[in-house]
């Protein structure tokens, strides 16, 4: 842990390194604040990296009545796709009918299409299916639907792209590291934070302001870090995925009606497979032992079934993921029904110039940015800083894409490095965007990548990993940064990640030499 973070104190120090503790990160810097980010376990290492990885306004929210969240949210993915073209592209959803009838679902995506405005996404449509190539996966009795946009996401790489750029703004992060105590000096004027990274001593740290972005463990790091009782309460809900081999061979993706009024995502994953999710069950366990249920991947598994040819076994499924979604507890008794709204709550001590403690209740991937952006405006003139909002304009690490168009740029980086695997730079594109140049500087052959440590891993890339991206184990080079985890699933993951686990910790043993 960097000694230096015991001297001056920083203006603000945000705890929780998923997205939104990272975004609120990346806004305060770039006005100018000292920014400390804390996160004691990897970076996205729990809900942020478990969603469906969808950029999107949530249909289903218009039903229920939330078109403020709905709106926001469709504004946002325009954001997303502008500023991160690497991460987050366009992904057409296919719709058959189901359970509502036709007049309501087309009603409903006039009004998504309408709140969504000009853009450059297609708007919805009726489909004859049994015309069309998405038709051809599906049971013989689902023959109209509706096509319409929304956005895919890389949820895990996003928090990544957001700590980069707060910390090239100056803000410093530190991952595996607990926030053991925050307690306000007498004077109220700071925080004292008591830090403590793995087989370290404490180590003290002062800050002006403190966020709780700790997500699901929010009401418990109130109580266990900190003097301030939580004054709002949230219910913890498992959100749960399965992949399988694919169930189809194009690039849309589904939103399927169950007979319980809930809705499952079939999503094409990796050319391969599909990922299919999610459920919603409530979970009175740690967050961090959120694991799919025997019960959520059968329930899964027949919802695919009631509109598919084929429907996918539990024996089928090759990876599962949850994660815990921290909703505002709203009084709603179905989880399902439970608002995806926010609320930031600004404890000032009883005092206009007192530490404030900002605590972020729910809240959704998509709306994240929107969300660091009243939080820093909240607080960025209590210390000292009127610099205006900046990230809706600007692109994250890997972004510059000229105008956008993935297509033409990858394009010139396969023509660029014809000695490379094409399948490798695609990866390399989508993962790491414009930032592919200082990868790939001086590389002619696959031997310029240094040892292929995994197949399709090579030493370059690992490198890069651990230095720019805070990397320290398998797990978060297969399943949070590369994705290359599925390829070894289920049967191989275990040697694999101990192969690459010894890697890392020879070269990170290198380096404390």
């Amino acid at each position: 842990m960097d000694p230096a973070i015991n001297t001056d104190p920083f203006d603000l120090a945000v705890i929780g390194g998923g997205i939104n503790g990272a975004g609120i990160a990346r806004d305060a810097a770039g006005r100018g604040l000292r920014v400390l980010l804390v996160e004691r376990d990897d970076l996205a290492s729990h809900t942020s990296s478990a969603s469906t990885k969808l950029a999107h306004g949530g249909l289903r929210y218009l039903e229920q009545g939330h078109l403020g969240l709905v709106r926001q949210s469709l504004h946002e993915r325009g954001v997303l796709l502008r500023t991160a073209p690497h991460l987050c592209r366009p992904l057409r959803f296919v719709m058959p009918q189901g359970q509502r009838p036709a007049w309501q679902l087309r009603v409903g995506l006039w009004l998504y299409d309408r709140l969504a405005g000009q853009g450059p996404l297609p708007g919805s449509s009726p489909v004859a299916l049994g015309q069309h190539a998405a038709g051809a996966a599906l049971q013989a009795q689902h023959r109209q639907g509706f096509v319409y946009s929304d956005a895919w996401v890389d949820d895990a790489r996003l928090v990544i792209a957001n700590a980069q750029d707060a910390r090239a703004r100056g803000a410093t992060v530190l991952t595996r590291t607990r926030c053991i105590r925050a307690a306000r000096a007498a004077d109220a004027s700071h925080w004292q934070l008591e830090l403590q990274a793995a087989g370290s001593r404490p180590l003290p740290a002062r800050c002006r302001a403190l966020v709780n972005a700790t997500g699901p463990w929010a009401a418990r790091f109130l109580h266990e870090a900190t003097p301030c009782p939580p004054r709002h309460r949230v219910r913890l809900v498992r959100g749960s995925h399965i992949v399988v081999p694919a169930l189809f061979d194009h690039d849309h993706a589904y939103i399927l009606q169950n007979p319980d009024g809930r809705i499952v995502f079939a999503i094409p994953w990796q050319g391969h497979y599909t990922m299919i999710g999610t459920t919603e069950a409530e979970h009175p366990d740690d967050p961090a032992d959120a694991r799919a249920s025997a019960l959520e991947v059968a329930y899964l598994c027949e919802s695919v079934g009631r509109y598919f040819r084929r429907t996918p076994t539990p024996a089928e499924v090759l990876w599962s993921f949850a994660g815990v979604r921290p909703l505002l507890d709203d009084g709603t008794r179905n989880a399902s029904k439970v608002s995806r709204e926010h609320l930031l709550d600004l404890d000032t001590a009883s005092s206009k110039d007192g530490a404030a403690l900002l605590t972020v209740w729910g809240g959704k991937l998509t709306t994240y940015r929107a969300i660091a952006e009243q939080a820093v405006d909240l607080l960025a003139p209590r210390l000292g800083s009127h610099a205006p909002a900046w990230t809706a304009h600007v692109a994250l690490p890997g972004g510059d894409i000229p105008s956008g168009d993935m297509t033409t740029w990858l394009a010139g980086l396969l023509h660029r490095h014809p000695g490379l695997p094409p399948r490798l730079l695609q990866r390399w594109a989508r993962s790491y965007g414009s930032a592919c140049s200082g990868l790939l500087d001086g590389v002619h052959t696959l031997a310029d990548l240094g040892e292929e440590v995994l197949p399709g891993l090579h030493a370059r890339e690992l490198d890069y990993l651990i230095d720019q991206e805070w990397a320290r184990s398998a797990q978060d080079v297969l399943w949070r940064r590369s994705k290359l985890g599925l390829q070894f699933a289920p049967d191989g993951i275990e040697a694999a990640e101990a192969r690459l686990d010894r890697w890392l910790l020879e070269r990170l043993d290198g380096d404390r030499r």
